[in-house]
């Protein structure tokens, strides 16, 4: 073999290995999206909609501000065209980023909102934000995100 086949062959490996390890990177991220929607911000909105129910407006509050921080975290799970086949986010997501990043600054006002509701224990405040809230995620997954992939 020579030096010029050898060259050509120690390409391919590195181009393959970059490929391999983009996938990886790729999966990497999906996971730790899923995670970061299924379980916690999912368990945050459950834990919301007990406390409203229960007219507990301190966990009111803890879990609003915590919707808040995880909305500030959650650009950052979303690194251009981190698709995935396993992943219902839609490329729109990057096609139209100012759009999305609005929405999840719609979602992090609204958390807010009814953060300050549920300190001041304005229950009418609480209910009207938490509307508002529900309304942001439902818009922003209507816009983004994509119907459930068959096992």
């Amino acid at each position: 073999m020579n030096t010029k086949e050898r060259l050509r062959g120690a390409a391919i490996l590195l181009l393959s290995i970059f490929i391999a390890s983009q996938g990886f990177a790729q999966d990497e991220v999906f996971q730790k999206r899923r995670i970061f929607m299924e379980q916690e911000n999912d368990d945050a909105v459950k834990a919301l909609v007990k406390a409203v129910k229960e007219k507990n407006f301190a966990e009111v509050q803890l879990e609003a501000t915590g919707i808040m921080t995880n909305m500030e975290n959650l650009l950052e799970l979303f690194p251009k065209g981190s698709l995935s086949e396993k992943s219902r986010a839609k490329a729109e997501i990057w096609e139209k980023w100012d759009e999305f990043t609005k929405q999840t600054e719609a979602v992090k006002k609204a958390a807010q909102a009814l953060a300050n509701a549920a300190k001041a224990k304005d229950e009418d405040g609480v209910n009207t934000q938490m509307k508002a809230l529900g309304n942001g995620c439902t818009s922003c997954h209507r816009s983004f995100r994509g119907p459930r992939k068959s096992s």
